[in-house]
């Protein structure tokens, strides 16, 4: 994190929790600003860790942090979509896949997702009936 952000981190979209956020937490920047999404590494934890670990780096820093619910934005959803699709034309845009083939296998993927064993958006391929 310190090679990859010397100056610190002024944004981060926050979809996982655990170590890895801790970790940014560390190297945020002044008045920086977290948008929280998701917790994917602290949903199965037992028992439930209860409330935030350590929040004093949103004092000492004077993070802003707010909760992100992609629903709260529908209305943009169409320019957004024609935007991101030109932005993909343009190669501007890339994404990584992790396709799983077979329902069959969706339970081991899914466990496999909560574990962070994916590397992108993951996706289960079902064959046509």
């Amino acid at each position: 994190m310190k090679r990859e952000c010397p100056d610190g981190v002024d944004v981060y979209f926050d979809n996982v929790g655990g170590d890895v956020s801790a970790a940014v937490h560390r190297r945020l920047a002044l008045r920086a600003r977290i948008a929280i999404c998701g917790q994917v590494a602290e949903y199965n934890q037992v028992p439930p860790q209860g409330g935030p670990r350590s929040v004093s780096f949103v004092i000492s820093r004077r993070v802003r942090m707010e909760g992100f619910l992609v629903g709260d934005f529908a209305h943009l959803y169409g320019p957004a979509l024609e935007r991101l699709t030109r932005w993909l034309a343009e190669g501007r845009l890339r994404y990584r896949e992790d396709v799983v083939d077979g329902l069959e296998n969706a339970p081991r993927a899914f466990i496999g997702l909560l574990r962070g064993e994916n590397r992108g958006k993951l996706l289960v391929k079902v064959a046509d009936p």
